[in-house]
């Protein structure tokens, strides 16, 4: 008889998530009601923002409480249908996939991935979430002009690399910060002019201004920390910050946000410095998916995955993900 082993949430993490946070328990396959989807998952999404809907602070997306099945996004294939807009074999894309390999989900969720000249699961990479985020960060908030510094953290993960061949498309002059010599090396086939490897640095700052010799303009921040501070204390005069992640605080998650305040500084370069959620675009979407797409075909965007298997894995590709363990964007096959 078919099981459905599910991952719960069992506890709030004080500081860094672990494995423990989870329990697997073997559900019963749930039946769709009304307006409802039975789907065979196929591909799980685990991303930063996650990170805040396993705690009980406050955050911008509802978080989970104890005992809840875990939920995010994903792609998968419709067994059962109860609403018109779908039938059985269609795969369809949601953020409302369970932790577990078959789960009911909002038919209204539901978006049906039609892609045929890439992968199915870059409908959860550069053709969703990350892609658009990249996109929608750099050009619509940020809005660089030709040749000026774009530095981007997580520049090797599944925003910053798309983040960094949409500045080489569009003429920006693109440096990153990763955290091995390898994944900087990917970041220069990307486009990239060149890099800081932020776990080996002695200086970040002195570092950044090495590497951005004529100071930062635009500054898309996917981590806050340290790394934020060393691009605060490059930033030109009228320089944009995008702050798109905060996944160095996972392990203080429910703590204040204590470090160097660069209120003066920001007074002096009359900074810009704005928070992003892609939700805010939603009415865009269909615009940038087009240039992602168009970008893809003509063979100027690449991307990297980096794939566990099987659903015992999920919770160990999470928090690996938020250790910056990854190497591009983190996938679940089941």
């Amino acid at each position: 008889m078919p099981t459905n082993p599910s991952w719960i949430l069992r506890s709030y993490p004080p500081a860094m998530p672990s494995v423990e946070n989870w329990a697997l328990e073997d559900r019963p396959i749930p039946q769709p009601a009304d307006g409802e989807l039975l789907v065979k998952t196929l591909w799980l999404s685990v991303d930063p923002y996650m990170r805040g809907r396993i705690s009980p602070a406050k955050n911008y997306a509802t978080g989970f409480k104890i005992g809840d099945l875990m939920c995010g996004g994903g792609i998968g294939e419709v067994i059962t249908s109860e609403s018109p807009e779908f039938k059985p074999g269609d795969v369809v894309m949601s953020d409302h996939f369970g932790w577990q390999p078959f789960s009911v989900i909002p038919a209204a969720s539901a978006k049906s991935v039609t892609i045929t000249d890439a992968p199915i699961q870059s409908a959860l990479s550069y053709l969703g979430m990350p892609g658009l985020t990249a996109y929608f960060a750099l050009l619509k908030t940020a809005t660089p002009k030709v040749g000026e510094t774009v530095l981007i953290s997580a520049a090797s993960g599944a925003v910053g690399q798309i983040a960094g061949q949409i500045a080489r498309i569009k003429g920006f002059d693109p440096v990153a910060v990763a955290g091995s010599d390898e994944k900087l090396e990917w970041c220069r086939e990307l486009g990239y002019r060149t890099g800081v490897n932020h776990r080996s640095s002695a200086d970040l700052v002195a570092d950044v201004a090495t590497a951005c010799p004529e100071g930062v303009d635009v500054f898309i921040d996917n981590t806050a920390g340290p790394i934020h501070d060393a691009a605060m204390l490059n930033l030109n005069t009228f320089g944009r910050v995008v702050v798109v992640g905060t996944i160095a605080l996972a392990d203080r998650f429910d703590q204040p946000d204590i470090g160097v305040r660069h209120l003066r500084r920001t007074l002096i370069t009359r900074a810009r410095i704005e928070g992003f959620l892609l939700d805010d675009h939603e009415g865009e979407y269909e615009i940038g998916i087009a240039d992602l797409q168009s970008w893809y075909k003509q063979g100027l965007l690449q991307t990297r995955e980096d794939v566990a298997e099987g659903v015992e894995t999920v919770p160990h590709a999470f928090v690996r993900m938020l250790k910056g363990e990854n190497f591009g964007k983190q996938l679940v096959k089941l």
